[in-house]
């Protein structure tokens, strides 16, 4: 970004010509004293006989409007140049108040009399910011709402009810339309350098807030209404923003060497960020924020018109098209950020464990494509005491899978046989359909999702087992190569894959639930948490001994009964305590 120090001004020509010069064409003298009075008071008339309006429809014709006000705002600069700040608190300290904040317009007259660029575009900014929630709470006086920007609240018909319609408008040409000066906007905003701010806009503000709070009065008093001022924010977690280091004075030097070299930092601007540096070092830490919010967005709309090469839009547009601001960059990218509220990866863990189900619970449903011996060949087997266990843990299976019915989509569920591999499959289908937000994952879900894909992997090595052990098996039975001892085993795991099957559908049927409702995870506290991990590992450790004894060299079916069993108990128990993510979600 070799832009920063070629840039000269961030304000369009137009702009630019309308805050440092249209308001200095008119050489006139105005003497002060047809403005304001001895006493301090705000001689309106004289201010609002300059407004000049269009003659088409009547609206505030700025140009004009800002070039006949100049004069004025020379005068009234000079006055309080003139004036000691115990004159100046005498004659308008008590017309501060309405603001709930009368100390700041005292500084600002401190601000006015030296003429610092940087400190009387600071002062600006605390008075427009100021001036704002005073108006809002005026506002309020008689209006429900308080609009949310300035602009619609200084055209609201409440404040001209309060201040008069004119008086407003004299408002609106400093403040608040793109149209005239705009001084808020391309200060907050960052468009505006501390030299292109003249100080008599800033003296005139001063001066026009203590007219409004004469105007306030007598409305107060006419009216009996009592001004209540809103609440300000208070930070009640300090403990939670207090995240980082202390700056200390090497820091800051370092950090005021690189503000000399960095492409972020605009040269024009470059008054700011020493400025703040020095709010910091004496912790005036207010300023140092109100100084730096402007910088940084400066410093972004720098990069994105670097980035997109696009120049001109570092500038402030004319008021009929958009600045490039974060309310606008914010109003852009809206369609993106629809789009990411609905955003599927295809390969963040969560999307990669809906894959790894659905596969599972393909190969799953092959198992009845396998082909297999009689179940007279099975009955005949001496030894063979699990069938009945078998029964029994399909029958355990088919309780917790009922328990789970209240949870399941009425559409996917078989009320005859729960466990039916066509229902589940159409089952797993619609809950991986559903959307589960992967933009930004908090660590307890990615470690639960860790657990869960381990899960979903050893069940898929468990089928993947069973399907090559029956199929070499089968072909070695109708070969008649197989030995006593390996034909008995042979017909142990056929018996033994009608639970198998089941329980592998309902730790997917689990699991997937779970990944479903995966971030209430982070509502957990960390023994709940903890006690949670601790079960999902031990359906893990559960599923691993399954592929073990399920593998070629183990071939230990008949311990997979007792194995299962164990599981299901810790299964029901854990269900029945209620800990589970999907019943934390009712």
């Amino acid at each position: 970004m070799a832009s920063s120090d070629s840039v000269t001004t961030c304000l369009s020509p137009a702009v630019h010509y309308v805050i440092c010069e249209l308001g200095f064409e008119k050489k006139d003298i105005y003497d002060i004293n047809n403005i304001v009075s001895e006493n301090g008071q705000v001689c309106w008339q004289a201010i609002t006989e300059h407004v000049c309006y269009l003659e088409s429809d009547q609206s505030v014709d700025y140009i004009k409007s800002i070039r006949a006000l100049g004069p004025v705002c020379e005068s009234v600069n000079l006055h309080f140049k003139s004036l000691t700040k115990e004159k100046f608190a005498v004659q308008y300290a008590l017309w501060f108040h309405w603001t709930n904040y009368a100390e700041l317009f005292l500084e600002v007259f401190d601000v006015l009399q030296y003429a610092q660029s940087t400190e009387v575009a600071l002062g600006l900014m605390k008075l427009t910011s100021c001036l704002e929630r005073a108006l809002g709470d005026v506002h309020l006086l008689i209006g429900k709402d308080c609009p949310f920007l300035l602009r619609d609240l200084l055209a609201s018909e409440q404040l001209a009810v309060v201040f008069g319609q004119v008086v407003m408008d004299v408002l609106r040409i400093f403040v608040g339309s793109p149209c005239g000066l705009n001084l808020r906007n391309v200060l907050w905003h960052g468009f505006a350098s501390p030299q292109e701010i003249p100080a008599k806009y800033c003296a005139m503000l001063l001066f026009l807030t203590a007219g409004l709070g004469q105007l306030l009065q007598t409305y107060l008093l006419q009216t009996k209404y009592v001004l209540v001022h809103r609440p300000y924010v208070t930070f009640i977690r300090l403990e939670d923003l207090d995240a980082f280091p202390d700056l200390n004075h090497e820091t800051l030097s370092v950090a005021e060497e690189l503000l000399q070299v960095s492409n972020f930092v605009l040269r024009t601007m470059l008054p700011f960020w020493m400025a703040a540096l020095t709010a910091f070092k004496q912790s005036r830490y207010a300023d140092c924020v109100i100084l730096l919010l402007p910088q940084l967005e400066a410093g972004l709309r720098l990069l994105f018109t670097t980035t997109n090469k696009c120049p001109n839009r570092l500038l402030t547009a004319e008021s009929s098209a958009f600045y490039t601001t974060f309310d606008e960059e914010h109003l852009i990218i809206k369609p993106l950020m629809n789009c990411a509220s609905c955003y599927r990866s295809r390969f963040h863990p969560i999307s990669r464990l809906k894959k790894q189900v659905l596969e599972c619970m393909k190969s799953i449903c092959l198992w009845h494509e396998l082909p297999s011996v009689s179940e007279e060949h099975i009955q005949t087997v001496e030894g063979l005491e699990g069938n009945t266990e078998a029964s029994t843990l399909v029958l355990k299976m088919a309780e917790i899978h009922s328990q789970l019915q209240q949870y399941l989509p009425c559409n996917c569920c078989s009320a005859d046989d729960p466990m039916n591999t066509v229902a589940t499959e159409r089952l797993l289908l619609e809950l991986c359909d559903r959307h589960i937000c992967t933009l930004y994952s908090p660590r307890p879900v990615l470690e639960v999702v860790v657990v869960l894909r381990k899960i979903s992997t050893q069940c898929h090595q468990v089928s993947e087992q069973v399907i090559a052990s029956i199929k070499s098996r089968y072909q070695q039975w109708t070969e008649k190569t197989l030995r006593s001892r390996q034909r008995h085993n042979y017909l142990r795991m056929l018996n033994s894959i009608k639970f198998l099957s089941p329980v592998l559908q309902l730790i997917l049927v689990l699991i997937t639930l779970e990944l479903v409702n995966v971030h209430l995870v982070c509502k957990k506290n960390p023994s709940d948490y903890h006690q949670y991990l601790k079960f999902l590992k031990s359906v893990l450790q559960y599923t691993e001994n399954l592929v073990t004894y399920t593998s070629p060299e183990k071939n230990k079916w008949d311990e997979t009964i007792q194995l299962t069993n164990k599981a299901l108990l810790k299964i029901r128990k854990f269900s029945d305590r209620k800990l589970t993510l999907l019943q934390s979600a009712t």
